[in-house]
């Protein structure tokens, strides 16, 4: 993996959430996602009522997080984006404890997951500041 790339998994570990882009219809999308990092590969959670998962599996896509909301103090501001082929996955019992009490309602309805795995080609990594360098500079 790039060392772009595995900065960019290394810092979407240190968040929960993040945004996942595809298109649907020759149209784009973004969806949020609950995430957990596994062996440099990016595991999401959906709701599958959204039908989201049906345009990403087996396609491209891209999925960024930021610590916008998160950032403490002395922290730079960051964001991040991988890109990378989209398949189904089937969560091992640790990894469905990391991911959490999945939410009980999406957009009205019982929200039932889908899993989903990421392997990152690509990553970029934005940032306020010198600080994250410093502090990933070991890694490059």
């Amino acid at each position: 993996m790039h060392s772009d790339a595995r900065l960019a998994v290394d810092l979407l570990a240190r968040t929960d959430y993040g945004r996942v882009a595809t298109s649907m219809r020759a149209l784009p999308f973004l969806a949020f996602a609950r995430h957990i990092v596994e062996d440099g590969r990016v595991l999401l959670r959906l709701p599958r009522g959204c039908g989201y998962h049906r345009a990403c599996i087996g396609n491209v896509v891209a999925y960024g997080s930021d610590n916008l909301n998160s950032v403490r103090p002395g922290e730079d501001l960051w964001s991040v984006q991988i890109v990378g082929e989209c398949t189904v996955h089937e969560p091992t019992a640790t990894e469905a404890e990391r991911f959490g009490t999945a939410p009980r309602l999406a957009d009205g309805v019982p929200y039932e997951p889908v899993h989903l795995r990421i392997e990152p080609q690509f990553g970029t990594v934005h940032s306020a500041g010198d600080g994250l360098e410093r502090h990933f500079a070991h890694m490059l």
